[in-house]
């Protein structure tokens, strides 16, 4: 067998950690090894035989593909299976790249993978995981979008994970509205006797089993001497998280003010532990109100308080106000703990023009984590398919966006994940704009981009969009008609090849005519216009004309007009602009 992938030639270094590790025993096994090691990154892992290479392989690799058949895979990594907690995921593909199936780790990746690797070899993923073929959430990862981490002292996943599956009640427990993502209806907020599951923050001895998640809620600031060991301050943060009775897997990052940002003690404790360290400058410190500030704090880094104030910066409340280690004196450290705001996630969706397979994959990811759903009836219709049980949906009819806009903005404002979801693309004409101006600081966003209708037309008209071009919607009923003639002047005279969105209603029929006669004065009479309605839609409909001979009759609500300038020609049935290129 033979080393290749973008990792390079030579085989890993002993000790060498490899992301995905890929072993081929034939020929084409081999070939296929090494067309995914470039598609998923990885390194094909050679040696004497397969047994070894997956020996090597097992220590250093978080993924391991087997291009084999799936008897052979399973014995070779019987010998090396432990325990679901630390193994490898394990994929094998057969040699005819028709299926590639997860055998073991389906929660710590296998099943993404497969789903991964049946994408670059155009084959079918086989995924068994009980979760996973029910559409329950993987305990494992419950949350993890949200940055929930599932404490591993407190992780009988197991036994809740049977209890969904069997769909027996389920007890939530949150100390704070943190989002989770969708959950099935069995998962209830009223006590029961059953299993549980808990998002907190808190040191807690809950009844079993139960599965416990540790919310990344806690900031904890740090005041430090020049030359501060790390041992001290280590000891000082675990003093103060065991006072607050507040679990570590909490903490979301370090803060100190910008002049201790450099100190190896405290930079050491944060490496040590995985938390980011992050600085403030002393002026935003010294704006923040404390109740221990200090004159000799003030004196030594320009604000009156630097524990207290670093923990307090993005706001919330202080659950440890600052403290030093005992027996320490002179103190040369401070620590103090803070919880930090909740913070829903909003995401603002784009869905295309129609055809299911045009709404991005980072749309439909931001759906399956989306515990609510709100949007225009007919556009929450086009995403049901991907949601998952126990998402809460709110359509309505057209007509309502600022009731959308607010229903979404309050509901992450709250805490829970949602999704708002609009047709084409969210930030054109679309729900991005509302939602936004309602969102403050206190939700998370996450704008998905999509196709808009205008590059949806272009792609079925040609390449009408080649050069220089703008949007104009015709719709009067938010933006005055003068307005509008202004927009459309202006585009006429600058030549601009133009998308008229909303051309033309029942109640609307007299401005698109108004429009063209307008861009007809700056282009000659066989200048292209195109009309697409319902773009990748079983009605779609797609016509071309010219300036001089188009019919705005012909046109409707759900179609879109296409206004080529003076250089858009027809060519061989194609409706193209020049891009100027010699």
């Amino acid at each position: 067998m033979s080393q290749v992938g973008r990792q390079g030639h030579a085989s890993p270094a002993k000790g060498a950690h490899v992301r995905v590790a890929l072993v081929g025993v034939t020929v084409v096994g081999r070939q296929h090894a090494a067309h995914l090691a470039d598609a998923l990154g990885g390194r094909v892992v050679e040696g004497s035989s397969a047994r070894v290479a997956v020996a090597d392989a097992w220590p250093l690799a978080d993924a391991l593909v087997l291009c084999m058949a799936t008897g052979a895979a399973i014995r070779l990594i019987a010998p090396h299976l432990a325990d679901k907690g630390v193994d490898p995921a394990v994929v094998a593909i057969d040699d005819g790249a028709r299926f590639a199936v997860a055998l073991t780790g389906g929660h710590h990746g296998a099943n993404d993978l497969a789903r991964r690797v049946a994408v670059a070899l155009g084959a079918q993923p086989v995924v068994t995981t009980a979760s996973d073929v029910l559409g329950l959430p993987a305990l494992d990862h419950l949350g993890a979008a949200f940055g929930l981490r599932l404490d591993p002292d407190l992780a009988d996943t197991a036994a809740v994970g049977a209890a969904l599956i069997a769909g027996n009640p389920v007890q939530l427990v949150r100390d704070r509205p943190w989002p989770v993502g969708p959950l099935p209806a069995t998962v209830t907020t009223d006590p029961t006797d059953g299993p549980l599951i808990m998002v907190s923050d808190r040191l807690v001895d809950p009844r079993r089993p139960a599965v416990v998640y540790r919310p990344p809620s806690l900031v904890v600031g740090v005041g430090a001497s020049r030359g501060a060991p790390a041992a001290e301050i280590g000891a000082l943060v675990n003093e103060a998280l065991r006072r607050g009775g507040l679990s570590p897997h909490s903490v979301h990052h370090l803060a100190t003010v910008e002049a201790k940002a450099r100190e190896p003690g405290l930079r050491d404790v944060a490496e040590a532990r995985g938390w980011p360290l992050v600085s403030h400058l002393p002026s935003v410190l010294a704006a923040i109100e404390v109740p221990n500030p200090s004159p000799i704090v003030t004196a030594a880094v320009g604000t009156p308080s630097v524990a207290e104030a670093a923990a307090l910066a993005e706001g919330g409340e202080l659950l440890v106000p600052k403290r030093t280690l005992p027996g320490t004196n002179p103190a040369t450290a401070t620590v103090a703990v803070a919880r930090r705001p909740v913070r829903g996630r909003l995401a603002l969706i784009s869905t295309g023009p129609g055809d299911a397979e045009l709404i991005p994959s980072l749309a439909r990811e931001a759906l399956t984590a989306a515990d609510l759903v709100v949007g225009l009836d007919q556009y929450v219709n086009r995403v049901r398919a991907f949601l998952h049980p126990g998402t809460t949906v709110l359509a309505s009819p057209i007509g309502e966006e600022v009731a959308r806009a607010d229903q979404a903005v309050a509901a992450a404002r709250a805490g829970r994940s949602v999704a708002l979801v609009s047709g084409g693309d969210v930030g054109v004409y679309g729900m991005a704009s509302p939602a936004l101006e309602r969102a403050g600081a206190d939700v998370d966003v996450v704008v998905v981009p999509g196709i808009t209708a205008a590059t949806a037309a272009a792609a079925l008209l040609g390449s009408p969009l080649g050069h220089d071009h703008c949007a104009i919607s015709l719709s009067d009923l938010l933006t005055p008609w003068s307005v509008i003639r202004r927009r459309v002047q202006a585009a006429a005279e600058g030549d601009f090849v133009v998308s008229l969105y909303n051309p033309r209603s029942r109640d609307r029929h007299w401005q698109l005519g108004e429009a063209l006669a307008t861009l007809a004065e700056h282009r000659p009479p066989n200048t292209p216009v195109g009309v697409v309605t319902d773009a990748f839609r079983p009605s779609q409909r797609v016509t071309m004309a010219t300036v001089a001979a188009f019919d705005a009759a012909t046109v409707g609500m759900l179609s879109i007009v296409l206004v080529g300038n003076t250089q858009t020609r027809v060519i061989g049935g194609r409706m193209v602009t020049p891009r100027g290129y010699r």
